[in-house]
């Protein structure tokens, strides 16, 4: 197992196997010294932990709720940089996090959302899981997902 595998198991948490793409497209690409993961839904154990919009009120998902569902999509995302590239310390940096939530028309909290999956990364690569980021509000997201979340690492 990998340190930074070990440092997700200190929080209770393992790299689950990779979610089959849901259309055509494949779940990571690298390119010379970079990996670029697909963005990744909340899906645990082949479905969706979640549907539905983020915001505050009856019917919607919590911002805290959508938080822990940023920190499942940035664990799935580190499965799609192991399945291409088999030992994650080889990860020398999260260059950079993109965050997709479907948001209410009311809801602006999108970067407290995108959290979950920051600082999920952090843990897991400690220093070199400090990135760039941008955090998104969008009308829907695929299978009505409430986050989306792709990240760019560099590699030794």
């Amino acid at each position: 197992m990998s340190a930074v595998e070990d440092r997700l198991a200190e929080v209770g948490l393992t790299v689950p196997a990779v979610t089959p793409p849901v259309a055509a497209y494949v779940p990571a690409v690298r390119h010379g010294d970079l990996v670029f993961t697909s963005g990744q839904l909340p899906m645990v154990a082949g479905a969706l932990a979640a549907t539905g919009k983020v915001g505050d009120g009856e019917g919607l998902v919590t911002p805290e709720q959508a938080k822990e569902l940023a920190q499942t999509c940035a664990l799935n995302a580190i499965a799609a940089v192991k399945a291409l590239i088999g030992d994650l310390d080889q990860v020398t940096q999260v260059v950079k996090v993109v965050g997709f939530v479907a948001s209410d028309p009311a809801f602006s909290g999108q970067p407290g959302v995108i959290n979950g999956a920051s600082e999920l990364l952090g843990k897991a690569f400690g220093d070199a899981g400090v990135h760039a980021r941008s955090a998104v509000g969008v009308a829907a997201l695929p299978l009505d997902a409430p986050v989306e979340v792709e990240i760019t690492v560099a590699i030794a």
